[in-house]
C-alpha cells in the first residue's frame, strides 16, 4: 500500500504536470518493452520498436529491471520534463545518491548481478555516467522520438480531462479517479502498491505526471526525501491502438457485437472497472456487467476482486482477438 500524507499547504502547492516526462516515459516504457505482455495499447509500438532497438540499452536495462525497484537517479525531477533537462540532472547526479541506489538495486534484485561498469558508476565516475546519459538519449531517439507527439497529445487529452474534473469538484474527485484502488481520506491518499510505502509531503506539495507508458497503477520513486511525484496511467485512445483509426476491429464487431466488442476494447485500454467502462462508454453499469460476464466466460477477460472493488482485465485470447493475430503468436 502506498500512503501519500498531505497538510493543507500540501492541497495548494499540488499541481497535475503540463507534458510528459521524457526520463519516466523512457524507463516506464523499457518495462512495456521487455515484459511478455499481450496489449492492445503497445502491441504496435513493440513491433515497431523492437526492430531499431539501439545495441546502448545494456546501458539502461540493469538500471531498470522489468519489475520491481529502478534506481531513482534514471528519472530525475525537472520543470519542464524534457529529455534535455532530465539528461543534464542525471549528469549532476551526486555520488552519494549514485552509490546509494546502486545498492539499493542490488538489495532488492538480489538474483541480479549488475555489471562490472556499475562500480564505477557507483563511484561517481564522470564516464560512466555520461555512458548512462548517452544510453539514455540514444534509446529516446530511436523508440520514442517518432512517436512523442502522439505520446504529448495523448497526455495533454489526459490533464484536460483532469482539469475539469479538479473545476467542477474539487482534488477528492480527482483523487478518486488516478486509479481503482485510489482511496482519499483526508489528510490520506491510499493507493494499491506492491510494497508498504509512506511519503509525508510537508509542504512541498505533489507533482501528478500523467504518463503514456505507465500501465496498470501508480508508481514514484523509492526515496521519500526526493521531490515528490506520483506517476499514474493515463486513459488511452482507441485510435493509438488501432493506427488512427478509432473503434475495436470491424471484424470482432462482427464477432461479438458492437456494444461488447467496444466493452472488450475499454478493458484492454485500462479502463478495468465495470463503473469505468461504463462512464467511456456512455452506457448503464448493468449492460457492462452483463458483457462482462459473457466475455469472462468465452475467456476472453479475466475479473479479481481487490478490496471493495473489482477489476477486470484481457486475457491472452481476448488481446489477440483484438489485435487480429493467432494467440500464441507472442508479442
Amino acid at each position: 500500500m502506498l500512503r501519500i500524507h498531505f497538510t493543507g499547504a500540501d492541497l495548494a502547492r499540488t499541481r497535475i504536470a503540463r507534458e510528459p516526462d521524457a526520463m519516466w516515459e523512457l524507463m516506464l516504457s523499457l518495462h512495456r518493452l521487455r515484459r511478455r505482455e499481450h496489449s492492445v495499447v503497445y502491441g504496435e509500438w513493440k513491433r515497431r520498436t523492437l526492430r531499431c532497438v539501439p545495441s546502448l540499452i545494456g546501458r539502461l536495462t540493469p538500471l531498470a529491471p522489468s519489475r520491481g525497484y529502478a534506481v531513482d537517479f534514471l528519472t530525475p525531477r525537472t520543470e519542464s520534463g524534457t529529455l534535455e533537462a532530465g539528461m543534464e540532472d542525471l549528469r549532476r547526479t551526486p555520488r552519494q545518491r549514485l552509490r546509494a541506489d546502486l545498492e539499493e538495486l542490488s538489495r532488492r534484485h538480489p538474483a541480479g548481478r549488475l555489471p562490472r561498469w556499475t562500480h564505477d558508476l557507483a563511484a561517481g565516475d564522470t564516464q560512466a555516467v555520461e555512458a548512462v546519459a548517452t544510453a539514455a538519449g540514444a534509446y529516446f531517439d530511436a523508440c520514442l522520438s517518432p512517436y512523442w507527439s502522439q505520446i504529448r497529445a495523448e497526455v495533454g487529452k489526459d490533464r484536460a480531462r483532469r482539469f475539469h474534473v479538479l473545476s467542477e469538484n474539487g482534488w477528492e474527485a480527482v483523487f478518486a479517479a488516478l486509479h481503482p484502488s485510489a482511496r482519499w481520506s483526508y489528510p490520506v491518499l491510499e493507493l494499491a502498491y506492491p510494497a508498504e510505502h509512506d511519503i509525508h509531503l510537508e509542504g512541498r506539495g505533489l507533482i501528478l505526471q500523467p504518463s503514456f507508458f505507465c500501465r496498470q497503477a501508480p508508481v514514484t520513486l523509492r526515496d521519500p526525501e526526493l521531490p515528490p511525484v506520483l506517476v499514474y496511467p493515463i486513459e488511452h485512445d482507441p485510435a493509438w491502438a488501432h493506427g488512427g483509426s478509432g473503434g475495436p476491429p470491424q471484424a470482432v464487431v462482427g464477432l461479438l457485437g458492437p456494444t461488447r466488442a467496444r466493452v472488450l476494447e475499454a478493458v484492454a485500454l485500462g479502463v478495468c472497472t465495470t463503473s469505468g467502462v461504463a462512464r467511456q462508454l456512455r452506457v448503464p453499469p448493468s449492460t457492462v456487467s452483463r458483457q462482462v460476464t459473457t466475455l469472462r466466460e468465452a475467456g476472453l477477460v479475466t475479473s479479481q476482486r481487490h478490496g471493495q472493488t473489482v477489476l477486470h482485465a484481457t486475457t491472452h485470447l481476448g488481446t489477440a482477438l483484438l489485435n487480429g493475430r493467432h494467440p500464441n503468436v507472442t508479442e
